[in-house]
């Protein structure tokens, strides 16, 4: 892997609490600083596309990361995203050639002590560099194929589809 692509897309991963309206709202991309302080031995680069909870992304928004994926010249990609439409995402990527995409986020802020987040992106970073083409999500510590996981909100988790 010469350089991987990471697009940032908001989501609990990258959520912050905000103490005056004792709410959270999607902050900024955390992966750079995560990556950055486990000393990663590969080259990156971020862009922050999005900064939304992934149950008010669009069509449209899904459209402009598809486009910006393709435009990039990098073969390995990893998409952090909002875990509730993290599916629909996924296979709104599929058929992209050229690229093997991970997608990957947290059910729990990064920020927070017992966050899945650094987890998860270990995850994602180790499976982006040895799956074949295609579209992929990595969550609970499993790669998932989009077509055939969906996101149990009940358990919290996600899980194979029944054929």
């Amino acid at each position: 892997m010469e350089q991987l692509l990471i697009v940032t897309t908001g989501g609990t991963i990258d959520k912050i609490y905000f103490d005056e309206k004792s709410d959270f709202q999607v902050g900024e991309p955390q992966i750079g600083r995560i990556l950055g302080e486990i000393g990663v031995a590969f080259r990156y680069r971020v862009i922050p596309l999005l900064r939304k909870d992934s149950l008010h992304l669009t069509d449209q928004d899904r459209a402009l990361i598809r486009a910006v994926v393709e435009a990039q010249e990098e073969r390995h990609v990893l998409i952090t995203h909002g875990t509730d439409t993290m599916v629909q995402t996924a296979r709104s990527l599929l058929g992209l050639p050229g690229k093997v995409i991970v997608l990957t986020g947290a059910l729990n802020p990064a920020l927070f002590r017992g966050s899945d987040a650094v987890f998860n992106i270990g995850t994602a970073v180790g499976a982006v560099q040895v799956l074949p083409e295609g579209v992929y999500i990595a969550m609970n510590g499993r790669i998932w194929d989009p077509l055939k996981v969906r996101k149990n909100p009940e358990a919290n988790r996600f899980e194979a589809v029944s054929p």
